[in-house]
């Protein structure tokens, strides 16, 4: 039977995750995306580092290699140090990713003990797993130990009421509109002390 133990599932998101190989620095692309980020047109650049813009157009189009004193030029330029003219953008940068899961139509994972609903799972390279969990269990006997595993985790009751049992501290009894962010190297585990089964929004972080 296929392991869909919570565990499993936030290694499976961050194994989805995973950055393709680097690829070697375009130093042309990367110029062109500096001076078009500021704005500036190839005339301005050119003004703006001290180079004539014959020679900035070649050094876009990679037709010529900067030498190390164009380099000091564009840095300078540019208003940022020469490193980072070799360093590729932040992972920041806006990219208009967007998932929307209607209600009910998550995938669905079921274990003993959770029932859980994966909510934005066509998106690859997640930074964050969010998913709506169903508790089954009623008690922690119902577990094979604690569950733990890397990053951090954010928990929000929906219905019902549930006990959040955690290695280090008393359990806590959790009602609708509660919530916990928690380090989920911890040992944790969730159960629902109401007569139905309760449900929580469960974040993870993958990065």
């Amino acid at each position: 039977m296929e392991d869909r133990s919570p565990v499993s599932l936030i290694r499976l998101a961050r194994e989805s995750g995973e950055e393709d190989a680097a690829q070697p620095l375009n130093l042309a692309e990367r110029v062109r995306d500096l001076r078009k980020s500021r704005g500036w047109t190839l005339e301005q650049a050119a003004k703006q580092a001290g180079l004539a813009r014959s020679t900035l157009s070649k050094i876009e189009n990679g037709v010529m290699s900067p030498t190390y004193d164009a380099l000091k030029k564009l840095a300078v330029g540019l208003e940022i140090s020469i490193p980072q003219l070799f360093t590729p953008p932040q992972r920041e940068q806006v990219s208009g990713r967007m998932a929307v899961t209607r209600a009910g139509q998550g995938t669905a994972q079921a274990t003993t003990t959770y029932e859980h609903e994966l909510l934005g799972d066509a998106l690859l390279k997640k930074r964050m797993l969010p998913y709506r969990a169903r508790i089954r269990a009623r008690s922690v006997e119902e577990f094979d130990g604690w569950v733990r595993h890397d990053g951090e985790e954010f928990m929000y009751v929906l219905t019902g009421v549930v006990r959040l049992y955690t290695e280090f501290y008393e359990p806590i009894e959790m009602r609708r509109g509660d919530s916990a962010y928690y380090d989920a190297t911890m040992g944790h585990n969730v159960v629902s002390v109401s007569d139905e089964d309760a449900t929580i929004l469960w974040v993870t972080s993958l990065a």
